[in-house]
């Protein structure tokens, strides 16, 4: 059975339609390129994911030292 992400799931793509898609890919940026387009998109996602979790640490340091100043 094909596991479908949450998002495919919200925009209603089924299975032919993300079929279709990859085709698309596979045609425009051929084969060949494919392992380096997932490993930059790979290391983008989890770049942005580090940004987020950084921010959130800044985020909370920042109210902790906001609450010490007010006392």
């Amino acid at each position: 059975m094909v596991q479908l992400t949450p998002l495919a799931l919200m925009i209603g793509l089924g299975v032919p339609e993300l079929l279709v898609i990859f085709a698309i890919i596979v045609v425009i940026f051929g084969a060949s390129k494919l392992p380096q387009l997932g490993r930059g998109l790979g290391e983008g996602i989890s770049n942005f994911k580090k940004g987020l979790r950084d921010n959130d640490s800044n985020t909370l340091e920042e109210g902790d030292s906001d609450r010490d100043k007010s006392s």
